[in-house]
């Protein structure tokens, strides 16, 4: 997994990201590499489920083979997720829906989420200045070593479609 974010940007990353059940996938992989039958374990799906959506994800680039063991006769292959984490570069409303959805389920596990949405007047440098100190906060936080909870971070800053006065 590299340390650089991946820039959501081609058709096989949208149509990867347009499947709710493909973020679960993604958010479970960012524990480490698993197999499928962990992965279908973990997130209560059959094994040809896991194995479909672990293909588009592979397609598009998002996921890939760690390595592999030998277990009583056969072999069992660990995936993992190429991206420490994702950055949007274009909208696409499909996509979108489904990372919020994915969002949702996960967010429903938490007692006590902290949530804000916010509509702010800013200027092109103050919402620059914003945009830079959000991304250098997510992508700078320090991770914690194995054992320990794991959080998720959603950050967004994007400009409001209507201008409301």
């Amino acid at each position: 997994m590299t340390d650089d974010p991946m820039e959501i940007r081609t058709a096989a990353h949208f149509k990867a990201l347009a499947h709710p059940f493909r973020h679960r996938l993604l958010f479970a992989l960012g524990a480490g590499p698993a197999t499928l039958s962990q992965l279908a374990a973990r997130l209560g799906a059959a094994k040809g489920t896991v194995a479909h959506h672990l293909g588009v994800l592979t397609e598009a680039g998002m996921v890939r083979p760690a390595h592999s063991r030998q277990v009583r006769g056969g072999t069992e292959r660990y995936h993992e997720r190429t991206f420490r984490r994702l950055t949007g570069v274009g909208t696409d409303s499909a996509a979108t829906a489904a990372l919020l959805g994915a969002f949702a389920e996960e967010l429903a596990g938490d007692p006590d989420p902290l949530m804000h949405l916010r509509h702010l007047r800013l200027t092109p440098a103050q919402a620059q200045r914003l945009r830079s100190t959000l991304d250098e906060l997510v992508g700078e936080a320090e991770e914690a070593p194995p054992g320990q909870a794991r959080y998720g971070v959603l950050v967004s800053l994007y400009r409001h479609p209507r201008q409301v006065r």
